[in-house]
């Protein structure tokens, strides 16, 4: 064979093939690469939604942690100003107890003392009988003589 020949038979051929490759499979091949490339491509835009779907999520997140904080801190300011006027309010209501208590001491008091001035009395009475019938060596009769043992207590 003649090499000229060969290699212009080899040429024939690998046009042939090129032919052939650029029919059948380069179009099979840049199909699955552009399908490759679009999968590629629509990951990288989720992959970039996911970032910024992220971020919203982070800020909403602080934004309902600031106004949980801020409620927190309004449910305790309110607590304790409730806190502050049951405290008064308690307080109040012992004064006014403490009062009710001391005025109630001061009545029994004061009726006692009436109680024991009003003994005192008659045991004066009776020991000015008792001493008026050793004076006069005789017995007074004190029912007899209440008018005037009336009249005695309310002296003294």
């Amino acid at each position: 064979m003649i090499p000229n020949l060969t290699m212009i038979v080899e040429i024939v051929e690998f046009l042939v093939f090129i032919g052939l490759c650029r029919m059948f499979i380069w179009p099979r091949l840049v199909n699955t690469i552009e399908q490759r490339r679009k999968t590629i491509a629509d990951g990288l835009a989720e992959a970039e939604r996911g970032k910024s779907s992220l971020a919203e999520a982070q800020k909403e997140r602080e934004q309902i942690l600031r106004e949980a904080r801020e409620r927190a801190h309004e449910i305790v300011t309110t607590a304790e100003k409730s806190a502050s006027a049951r405290i008064e309010e308690s307080k109040t209501q012992a004064k006014s107890e403490g009062e009710r208590i001391v005025a109630s001491a001061n009545a029994q008091i004061q009726q006692e003392v009436q109680a024991a001035k009003q003994q005192l009395r008659e045991q004066i009475a009776a020991l000015a009988v008792s001493g008026a019938e050793k004076i006069l060596r005789r017995e007074v009769d004190a029912k007899a003589h209440a008018q005037m043992l009336d009249q005695l207590k309310a002296q003294i």
